[in-house]
């Protein structure tokens, strides 16, 4: 697809550093809300209520990377995109009003638009410290948007790799 030479930025920045998992190319997203464990009944009313959302195509820059938890050690690495298209925001917004219609709960937690680019289980605090700052100044190919999708995510149990 065309987004892929900012996917390839992406996956560049995944260095050599034991005890981080990597986030596969093909499976970079930016989360718009994330929505707990709903039944087969629920999904398709959300599919219903979402199909319902309109937001002219756009292109988000990919820009910064950083650390979550913002203090202590990082257990999730990301690349940022920037503050975020005005139509970013927009696409979030009709995405929850459209959930609103459906009755089912969501997370209300605040909008912090990002790419994960992976996760630290066992790295050594002072490697990832030395990846955010290596990395700090990232800036890759815009991303165009112009579709969003509903996704179910697997959470790995403790002990998966």
């Amino acid at each position: 697809s065309h987004d892929f030479p900012a996917r390839a930025s992406l996956a560049s920045l995944a260095d050599d550093i034991p005890g981080i998992r990597w986030v596969p190319g093909g499976q970079f997203h930016l989360t718009l809300r994330f929505i707990a464990e709903v039944s087969v009944d629920d999904t398709d009313k959300i599919a219903g209520a979402l199909a319902r959302v309109r937001v002219q195509p756009f292109f988000l820059e990919l820009t910064g990377t950083g650390g979550f938890p913002a203090r202590g050690p990082a257990s999730v690495l990301w690349a940022g995109v920037g503050r975020g298209h005005p139509l970013l925001h927009q696409l979030r917004q009709q995405v929850d009003d459209q959930l609103l219609t459906t009755g089912v709960p969501f997370e209300l937690r605040a909008f912090a638009p990002h790419f994960t680019i992976g996760r630290c289980r066992e790295a050594a605090p002072v490697a990832v410290a030395h990846w955010l700052k290596r990395h700090r100044d990232y800036a890759g190919p815009n991303w165009p948007v112009n579709q969003f999708h509903l996704m179910a995510s697997d959470r790995p149990t403790p002990g998966d790799q």
